[in-house]
């Protein structure tokens, strides 16, 4: 019986490519890589956009003598989904020097069910812009109000000017970047979750000898 040479073999390589050294990490590095990555785009966002500013300005609405409270109410409902409409915005883009898409972009109105006022707020890069447009929209609305006075016998009057914004309404980069890092914890919270787990069979099958080991036996017999 003649003996087979014995096959000399190299070192042992790590099988699999990096996809293999990615699934032998641990499951919390997902979760970390995720909330860094996060927290860096959040952050940069927040760095990145121009801050933008807030102003308000509210009207009331007055009964008559012919009128009551309740109907200054209702129509105080009205005159706020009014507001946003292109028939008071367009008189409003006279005095705010902008666009009317820059209105119906920038301006929403706010009521309250217990008391006859309208709430107009511009958010704008510019404070002293924002300030403009709020109060633009409240004096063409009030135009608009006094135009239908006789037959709603409701006066819409200004109660408060919009002041110029000191402090941007926008988050601060600290707080886009905590957005950020926690949507992306949850983003690598679930791929550790849906990610194909490593079963026992498999761990089994890595572990049996290949077919050059025991080609080797067979030709030391």
């Amino acid at each position: 019986m003649t003996e087979s040479p014995t096959r000399q073999h190299g070192p042992a390589r790590p099988a699999g490519g990096p996809l293999a050294r990615a699934k032998a990490l641990p499951p919390w590095t997902l979760l970390a890589a995720g909330a860094v990555l996060g927290g860096l785009l959040g952050g940069s966002y927040g760095v990145l956009k121009p801050p933008q500013y807030t102003a308000t300005s509210y009207v009331i609405a007055v009964p008559t003598t012919k009128s009551d409270t309740a109907s200054a109410l209702g129509f105080a409902q009205a005159y706020g989904r009014v507001a946003t409409q292109l028939a008071v915005l367009g008189d409003a883009q006279v005095w705010a020097g902008v666009p009317v898409k820059t209105l119906q972009r920038s301006v929403q109105t706010a009521t309250s069910p217990d008391a006859p006022m309208v709430a107009v707020s511009a958010t704008s890069s510019r404070p002293d812009v924002a300030a403009d447009m709020a109060n633009a929209v409240s004096r063409a609305l009030t135009r608009h109000a006094q135009d239908s006075q006789d037959s709603t016998h409701v006066e819409l009057v200004s109660f408060s000017r919009a002041v110029k914004p000191t402090e941007a309404s926008s988050a601060p980069p600290t707080v886009t970047g905590l957005v950020g890092a926690s949507a992306g914890g949850l983003l690598g919270g679930l791929v550790l979750l849906v990610r194909p787990r490593r079963t026992a069979e498999s761990a089994r099958a890595a572990s049996v000898p290949g077919p050059a080991m025991a080609a080797d036996v067979h030709g030391q017999l």
